[in-house]
């Protein structure tokens, strides 16, 4: 709102342009009317007269310095105006003595000062100067009327006027200076009324701008505008947090530009101007990451109904996708429960009566080498249905009530161990471990076992031919949580293809010649279970990092566990 800081802040600025003013009127006055006296015989002028006026011009300029110094040195404004006032009345006085006095035409310039004190000083400013401005040019009048100033004009002196010709044109000035400082306070007082009335009105709108901006940058839904011609205008705070860019970074820039999958949406023609139904999209994010949109357009109008551009509300889907995702794994899960219980009991019993009936013939009877081997392959076939069953009845089974406070460094000791001795270990696997001291997590031992095991001979079976294996355990902080544990297997192996990481912690999803594709599977179910995260980074030839993030407190508060995918 226009307040009293920003009306001196502006008269300080009239003071400036009226100091460069006042040189310039009187520069070209004076100097024009020296002009015309030295060019023209019919206007003489004497010595001294033209000394008086260079000397007025000299005062103008000397003072002019003197304003300019102190409107920057001292704060008093009202004190500047009222000596600047007092200077130029004395000055015009002295400039209408030197110029005729009764015939001098520069009375004139009197009204300037009258008509600026009303703009700085108002009304009643403008009827002092404009007393002031009465008194001196009456009492010019009168002294000379009454020959007691000494004639230094270079005019004819004319004193055969009467004193009421005298009077008259006396009177004449005294009543155009107050009706012209009255007519002025009008003007100045309802300029001042209507400024006053437009930044009421601009600080209204800029209230309502304010506001406006304040609900579309609260609102959790991204808003996005574009004009005709494609090019981005405005972008809300929550559309920055979704897609990672910057209002800055795609301002004027064009839509398929930056968002290629959005622009086929302002391609159609919407004939009737009507909400465009809910689509969902996928866009490619600042940082190269894969972000479900659902999107909704609709025109953008100005006051008169004309369109100027389009508008786009979206949401962040991603969330809300991997939880649709998570579910139907869940369902998938306990479908394979079911059947767990009913095939582990319909085949660990006659897998158990084979191996017995087996065992019992191999030492009642003295068979040849062949039928030996024969038997063996039987009960290593056996052996590989028994770890099927069993992998089967861990993807299915649930994460256990008891826990206990496991280490996880002996537990990945103890798993390191026991792989050297399995069928796919080779000695030209290199081993890193990366243990911090006293990393405990409130879990079930044998499943942390199994998320290390699984973590391990995957990352081993990728290395066919030898490589680099890293295991890391540390602690960590999950973002909502205190007290937490990673745990990164990393290899040097064959990597996995783009294509193929949404699928590795499906159940019996597997690129490998052996393997059931349950042991990723394993993982991420005990991981969903105790509320962590699974992240794989993987370069195809180069190696996989598997990162998994699990909560490490008793009684740790449950959250959405998530897979992410780089």
């Amino acid at each position: 709102m226009y307040n009293e800081s920003e009306n001196e802040d502006k008269n300080e600025k009239s003071l400036r342009l009226l100091i460069i003013f006042r040189i310039i009127i009187i520069t070209l006055f004076l100097g024009l009317a020296i002009f015309i006296a030295i060019k023209s015989s019919d206007f003489p002028i004497s010595q001294n007269v033209f000394y008086f006026l260079c000397f007025i011009i000299a005062l103008t300029y000397i003072f002019s310095i003197i304003y300019y110094l102190m409107l920057k040195y001292i704060d008093n404004l009202r004190f500047n105006i009222y000596l600047q006032l007092a200077v130029d009345l004395i000055l015009i006085t002295l400039l209408v003595y030197l110029t005729g006095s009764v015939k001098s035409d520069y009375s004139v310039i009197y009204t300037l000062v009258i008509i600026y004190s009303v703009i700085f000083l108002g009304r009643k400013g403008g009827f002092i100067v404009a007393s002031a401005a009465s008194i001196s040019y009456g009492l010019l009048l009168d002294l000379e009327f009454f020959k007691l100033l000494p004639s230094i004009s270079y005019l004819e002196r004319n004193y055969n006027l009467s004193a009421g010709d005298v009077f008259v044109r006396i009177l004449v000035h005294i009543i155009s200076f107050y009706v012209l400082a009255f007519v002025s306070s009008i003007v100045v007082e309802q300029e001042r009324k209507t400024r006053y009335l437009l930044a009421e009105k601009e600080s209204e709108f800029d209230q309502l701008d304010l506001l406006f901006r304040s609900i579309i940058e609260s609102v959790d839904t991204g808003v996005m505008t574009i004009n005709l011609h494609g090019r981005i205008k405005t972008f809300n705070r929550a559309a920055k947090e979704i897609t990672g860019f910057p209002l800055k970074k795609i301002e004027n820039r064009q839509i398929e530009d930056v968002f290629p999958e959005l622009a086929p949406f302002f391609s159609e023609v919407n004939v009737n101007d009507q909400i465009r139904s809910r689509k969902e999209v996928i866009i490619t994010g600042e940082k190269n990451n894969k972000i479900n949109l659902g999107c909704s357009t609709s025109p953008l109008k100005d006051k008169r109904d004309k369109q100027i551009g389009n508008i786009l509300i979206f949401q962040n889907l991603t969330e809300i996708k991997q939880m649709e995702e998570n579910l139907e794994k869940s369902k998938r899960l306990a479908l394979i429960g079911e059947m767990a219980a009913g095939l582990a009991h319909e085949m660990r019993n006659p897998l158990a009566s084979i191996t017995g009936s087996i065992q019992l013939l191999q030492q009642g009877l003295n068979l040849e080498e062949t039928d030996k081997r024969l038997m063996n392959i039987i009960l290593r076939g056996k052996d590989q249905l028994d770890n099927f069953v069993r992998d089967f009845l861990l993807l299915a089974c649930p994460i256990p009530i008891s826990r206990e406070l496991v280490d996880i460094n002996k537990v990945a000791e103890e798993v390191l161990e026991n792989i050297k001795l399995s069928n796919d270990w080779l000695n030209t696997i290199r081993i890193a471990k990366v243990f911090e001291e006293e990393v405990m997590i409130f879990a079930n031992r044998e499943q942390v076992r199994q998320i290390i095991y699984n973590l391990v001979i995957n990352a081993i079976q990728a290395m066919k031919d030898g490589g680099d294996l890293s295991v890391e355990i540390k602690k960590h902080k999950l973002s909502d949580q205190e007290d937490s544990v990673e745990i990164i297997v990393k290899d040097s192996g064959c990597g996995i293809e783009d294509n193929d990481l949404n699928k590795i912690f499906e159940p019996f999803f597997t690129n490998k010649e052996k393997g059931t594709g349950l042991g990723l599977a394993i993982v991420s179910r005990f991981v969903d279970g105790y509320y962590g995260k699974i992240k794989v980074e993987s370069v195809i030839n180069k190696g996989t990092t598997f990162i998994v993030e699990l909560p490490g407190k008793k009684d740790e508060h449950k959250q959405n566990s998530s897979i992410v995918y780089f």
